[in-house]
């Protein structure tokens, strides 16, 4: 089994930025990727980006590239995303989650069927 903590959200104002961390316990044999998603009222939970264990490969959705950096530090178990520039219409709750990406992974990684375990959330909120 996997645990995730979620940590670092809040509000800030659109252009801000925030850094999310995601504290990573147990082991599951399975799990072959990371991911950050995001989920605003009434919409579907969708893909930020992903990190591929077994290459650390680092995909992103191409609304964030550019502006969000995801990173490991397996040593620290903790996965994290700094998102930079931030717009009002990111506001949501924001979860880490493992799993199994199917291949090819920089395609089907947003797939959230493959995400078993997931993270409490936190609440991002961006102001005008």
């Amino acid at each position: 089994q996997v645990q995730l903590v979620e940590s670092g959200g809040g509000s800030v104002q659109a252009g801000g930025s925030l850094r999310l961390s995601c504290a990573v316990s147990g082991f599951a044999a399975s799990v072959n990727c990371m991911g950050w998603f995001r989920q605003a009222p009434g919409t579907e939970r969708e893909g930020v980006a992903v990190i591929i264990l077994g290459s650390s490969d680092i995909y992103y959705s191409d609304s964030v590239k550019g502006r969000f950096t995801m990173s490991r530090d397996a040593a620290k178990n903790t996965m994290n995303l700094q998102m930079n520039s931030l717009k009002r219409e990111e506001t949501a709750m924001y979860y880490c989650a493992a799993g199994v990406c199917p291949f090819p992974y920089w395609i089907r990684w947003k797939e959230t069927s493959g995400y078993g375990f997931w993270g409490q959330g936190a609440l991002v909120t961006v102001s005008s």
